[in-house]
């Protein structure tokens, strides 16, 4: 799977990393859903540091359909308000 970090760029990360990190994003949503903003903070930052751990980067000048898109690490709770669904930011 192609994970891109808005801002960042993009990483190939194994779909069986997909269950752990559902429980992050899980979490962020709820935090989003309450307005909880330290919550969320502290909860986007170990998503986006999970998925940078646990992927590989691509190469800067590689551009791969994405299959998941991740806000960028300073994105607010009303920014992702947006970007969220009711499934969250990750497939389940």
């Amino acid at each position: 799977m192609i994970v891109r970090i808005m801002g960042e760029g993009q990483v190939r990360l194994a779909d069986s990393h997909l269950t752990d990190l559902n429980k992050l994003d899980d979490e962020l949503l709820a935090e989003v859903q309450k307005g909880d903003g330290p919550g969320f903070r502290r909860t986007l930052a170990a998503l986006l540091s999970k998925v940078r751990e646990l992927g590989e980067p691509l190469p800067d000048d590689s551009l791969e359909p994405s299959e998941l898109i991740l806000p960028s690490p300073d994105a607010t709770v009303e920014e992702v308000r947006e970007l969220l669904s009711e499934d969250g930011l990750i497939p389940g």
